[in-house]
C-alpha cells in the first residue's frame, strides 16, 4: 500500500507503530421506492460513529476479500460477506440487489489512537459498483456476499452508440445535428 493519498494523522501512526487498525464498509442499496439507504459495518464490536455516520459492528461475521492493487491497467474488484445472517432475511437481501445494480461500495483503512478514537481521516482502500450477490445457505443461517467490480471494467464495455438521428435523439431529444447522416450514406459525390 502506497503512501498516497494518507493523511499525515494516519502516516505518523504508522511511523509511530501505533497500529490498531479497524476496517469500514459502506454499501450503497436501492430501497423499494427507489431511495438510496446504506449499509455501514465496521470490523469491530458495537456501533462506532465515523465520518459523522454511525458504523455496526460486523466483528467476525464480516469478511472481506483481499484488497488488490495493481501496477498494471486491469479490473481487480473485492467483496464483501456477511455470516450468520438468517435465512429468513435471505429474500430482502436478494431483493435489494436486484435494485442495486451498479451501486457504490467503499472500503476504508482506519487506525485508532490510544484513547480508542480513530485517527483523522482513513485510508479508502477500495470502491467498486456492485455487481451481484452470492448467497451460501448452511441450517438457519447463511452467508451473503458482496461482489463489487473495479471502475476499470468499463473500459471492456463496448460502446454500442451509433451516429445516426435515431440514436441522437436517445441522448439529446429533439437536436437535428444528425437528421441527414443516413441519407448521406448512399450520396454520391463528384469532385469537379
Amino acid at each position: 500500500m502506497a503512501a498516497r493519498g494518507m493523511s499525515a494523522g494516519m502516516l505518523a501512526a504508522i511511523v509511530a507503530g501505533h497500529l490498531r487498525p479497524a476496517i469500514f464498509y459502506e454499501g450503497t442499496f436501492l430501497d423499494s421506492g427507489g431511495a438510496a439507504t446504506y449499509l455501514r459495518l465496521w470490523t469491530g464490536l458495537g456501533p462506532k460513529v465515523w465520518d459523522g455516520k454511525t458504523w455496526t459492528g460486523g466483528g467476525q461475521l464480516l469478511g472481506i476479500s483481499p484488497i488488490v492493487e495493481s501496477s498494471s491497467l486491469k479490473a481487480v474488484g473485492f467483496e464483501i460477506s456477511v455470516s450468520g445472517v438468517k435465512v429468513a432475511n435471505v429474500a430482502i437481501a436478494t431483493e435489494s440487489a436486484q435494485r442495486s445494480r451498479f451501486q457504490a461500495g467503499r472500503v476504508w483503512l482506519a487506525l485508532y489512537d490510544g484513547a480508542g478514537a480513530v485517527v483523522a481521516d482513513p485510508y479508502l482502500l477500495k470502491r467498486g459498483k456492485f455487481d451481484l450477490i452470492p448467497i451460501r445457505e448452511s441450517g438457519d443461517t447463511c452467508t451473503i456476499t458482496a461482489k463489487y467490480e473495479d471502475r476499470l471494467n468499463d473500459l471492456q464495455t463496448p460502446n454500442e452508440r451509433r451516429w445516426t438521428h435515431d440514436d441522437q435523439q436517445l441522448r439529446s431529444p429533439g437536436d437535428r445535428g444528425f437528421e441527414y447522416v443516413e441519407s448521406l450514406q448512399d450520396a454520391t459525390f463528384r469532385v469537379s
